[in-house]
């Protein structure tokens, strides 16, 4: 790889790119850029933009706004990338730090540092402080999303894929029953994404049948000819009380029983769901799920039950926590893969102010799960603006976070043994295909095959 460029004039944020890879030179230089692309987002020139406002027509496959915004901005807000989407993701490769090939989820920021633009010739890169720094390569527009269901309705607003095709992304439920400033995850977006897309006229199913999401997965089947697709995840807002006449492992559960007796073993079924007791957790296992995600959110207690104020009123973080490891004599240790939310512990009012402090505390969690066998992952936090940390902190957490948890995440699957969780495709620079964060891609050495 080539010598980290140096730039005596260069503007504040590409110095402090380059500093950050110099002081951590065994966390992959594709890391550092990804990382502070998710953490702040980028702008698109308008030739950039996927040119499509649905899910079938043009040559991009575009941004299908699967569960949360992960914008930095409202969608009356973002102008032309309201009406004509940027992509899904987008692709990353050399430029000055000789990037290997990166995949980032698009958050977009028109304010970033960062903008994927075309040069003189039309080739697409990634600008930072005004210097091209990458090579940008868009996902094409998959055969599935072509075609429609019988109703009309587009395979991307009923099952979208993400993560470079690997993952079929299934918000069955997309509202959250933790409504209102006491009860919603200060971090979470859900239930504005759902009124904002509402109010601009666009399909956003609430609550998806399952006919429709049998429907859409047979016209992936029929034409992911490479089979791309590897996996699927069920989720959705945190059920309370019941929808559709079911608890919240009997409504997640239905779809993924359907799923399996239609398609038997073709995909690895995943649930996003609460920290639920142990018989609810057998149920997702008997319905044919395979890996179960109970996320913590946020390890420090104070920040839970801050952050946090539905799951802490309903269950509480301890329960949380002993149902995630109760979960496992069910799935076994290796498939429960609990998220959390990385940048929040230090978000304004009540955050740590120090990386230093944020970056034990969650440590601290990390080797509270991973001595008992169960490897978390994390999400890089987007600071949505209608969100309350996102308002109090628009600039979410400091670049240093993010790339000390990074070293802080290998060096405890290290300590105890660990390899990258399963159900998240290839590990390490040039090779990984997760999205919303790098964690995937600064296990080089540590993957585990996937069963």
């Amino acid at each position: 790889m080539n010598a980290t460029p140096t730039h005596k004039d260069s503007p504040s944020r590409t110095a402090l790119v380059e500093e950050l890879m110099g002081r951590f030179p065994h966390v992959p230089r594709e890391a550092v850029i990804k990382e502070d692309l998710l953490r702040g987002g980028m702008a698109f020139d308008e030739s950039a933009l996927s040119g499509t406002a649905d899910g079938g027509s043009g040559d991009v496959k575009p941004k299908s706004y699967f569960i949360f915004s992960f914008d930095h901005r409202t969608l009356p807000e973002l102008g032309a990338a309201a009406l004509n989407r940027p992509p899904e993701e987008i692709v990353l490769t050399g430029g000055p730090y000789d990037l290997r090939r990166t995949v980032v989820s698009v958050r977009v920021n028109p304010d970033s540092p960062y903008v994927v633009r075309g040069d003189e010739e039309g080739a697409l890169g990634l600008y930072l402080d005004g210097r091209r720094i990458a090579d940008v390569g868009l996902p094409p527009m998959p055969e599935y999303y072509r075609h429609t269901l019988s109703n009309g309705k587009s395979v991307m607003e009923v099952a979208p894929t993400i993560q470079w095709g690997y993952l079929i992304y299934l918000t069955v439920f997309r509202v959250c029953q933790y409504f209102g400033a006491k009860e919603e995850c200060q971090f979470c977006d859900i239930n504005h994404n759902w009124r904002q897309h509402k109010a601009a006229g666009r399909p956003y199913t609430g609550v998806k049948p399952v006919e429709e999401v049998l429907e859409a997965l047979e016209i992936i089947d029929r034409y992911d000819t490479a089979g791309t697709s590897r996996a699927y995840t069920l989720t959705g807002g945190s059920i309370t009380s019941k929808v559709a006449g079911r608890d919240e492992a009997d409504f997640y559960g239905h779809y993924a029983q359907a799923i399996e007796e239609r398609f038997p073993g073709r995909w690895t079924g995943k649930v996003v769901a609460q920290a639920l007791p142990r018989d609810a957790v057998q149920r997702f296992h008997d319905h044919g799920i395979r890996i179960y995600h109970p996320n913590f959110e946020v390890w420090d207690r104070r920040l839970f039950q801050l952050h946090c104020p539905g799951k802490e009123r309903y269950v509480g973080r301890d329960e949380w926590h002993r149902r995630i490891l109760d979960s496992t004599e069910v799935f076994g240790p290796r498939n429960v893969i609990p998220n959390f939310v990385a940048g929040i512990e230090m978000a304004e009012p009540f955050g740590f102010t120090k990386v230093d402090e944020a970056i034990a505390s969650t440590q601290e969690g990390l080797r509270f799960f991973m001595s008992h066998g169960v490897v978390p992952r994390f999400t890089t936090w987007c600071p949505e603006p209608t969100t309350p940390l996102g308002k109090a902190n628009p600039l979410g957490a400091p670049l240093e976070y993010h790339i000390r948890l990074l070293e802080t995440y290998r060096a405890t699957l290290e300590e105890f043994g660990l390899s990258s969780p399963p159900g998240y495709g290839p590990a390490g620079p040039g090779r990984a295909v997760f999205s919303v964060s790098s964690f995937m891609d600064s296990l080089e050495g540590l993957e585990q095959p996937e069963s």
